[in-house]
């Protein structure tokens, strides 16, 4: 861990099941924090840190990661930080939690968790929404894909980000469900754009062929806590996942071929013209 990062002040309580919070670090960054004894499962952390940094890998834009720690201190003075459960509070524990870094400043920039389909041509990186499917259907999200769209004060367009990726792998699980629509976008209109197999690339090609070593760069900055220090049960996973990369194909043709139909605009390319060559050519004539 270098540098290490530390909290150094609590900005609020986040929404969602893990029950994160955004909090200022030791760099001057902001970062979501994924908190050990979430009510969700500590591996959701191990799947932040891992899906992240795969998903960097294959050039996504996917908020950096980083173990955290949060102090006692901190703790102890900061009455919101603590889990609610059927009107119960429990404090947080001390320790190494799991950063997510917030893509802008949260003082002074816009952030929306949505954008209306009026609003959509004035994203940036909109292709990038039909490539994240590349690791969503890789990493078996088990949920429906986030993001959150930003913008600075001098900037025309916004920026989307892919954010939480606590249920991949199945959360707590490690198994893969492979429904059609898990891991996707619940609007239709992100993938306007899809008329074929190139808008899923160069992403879709680097998962192919990708190596072990590939996997574990990226699987070897969780912390053991967060995996209850089951070592087997990581290995297991990074090798299900690589065996997992010549099924993307098939995952995101079931979710073409869905009841969503979120590709209206796919080309079927599935016919293909056979060429006989320049020597038979000449063998028949």
């Amino acid at each position: 861990m270098s540098p290490q990062l530390y909290a150094v002040q609590h900005i609020k309580r986040m929404r969602g099941g893990s029950q994160s919070h955004l909090l200022r670090a030791s760099d001057g960054g902001f970062y979501v924090t994924k908190l050990l004894g979430n009510p969700q499962h500590n591996r959701v952390l191990a799947n932040e840190m891992f899906a992240s940094r795969l998903g960097q890998w294959l050039g996504l834009p996917i908020p950096d990661v980083a173990a955290i720690e949060v102090s006692g201190w901190l703790i102890e003075h900061t009455p919101e930080f603590c889990f609610e459960s059927a009107g119960h509070s429990m404090k947080c524990s001390p320790g190494w939690h799991l950063g997510s870094r917030y893509p802008v400043d949260p003082l002074d920039d816009m952030v929306f968790d949505y954008l209306p389909e009026s609003m959509f041509p004035r994203v940036k990186n909109t292709p990038d929404f039909a490539r994240m499917l590349v690791l969503d259907k890789w990493a078996g999200n088990a949920d429906g894909r986030q993001a959150i769209f930003s913008k600075t004060s001098k900037q025309r367009k916004y920026t989307a980000h892919f954010i939480d990726q606590g249920y991949c792998f199945n959360a707590g699980e490690w198994t893969f469900t492979d429904l059609a629509l898990h891991g996707v976008y619940f609007r239709n209109y992100v993938y306007a754009h899809v008329a074929g197999w190139d808008a899923f690339e160069p992403a879709l090609t680097k998962a192919e062929e990708s190596e072990p070593l590939d996997l574990w760069r990226c699987a070897d900055a969780i912390l053991p806590e967060w995996y209850d220090h089951d070592f087997d049960a990581l290995q297991h996973l990074v090798e299900t996942l690589y065996k997992r990369r010549l099924k993307i194909r098939d995952l995101i043709t079931a979710f073409r071929d869905s009841t969503r139909q979120p590709f209206p605009n796919w080309k079927d390319s599935t016919t293909q013209v056979f060429m006989p060559s320049a020597a038979a050519q000449e063998q028949f004539a």
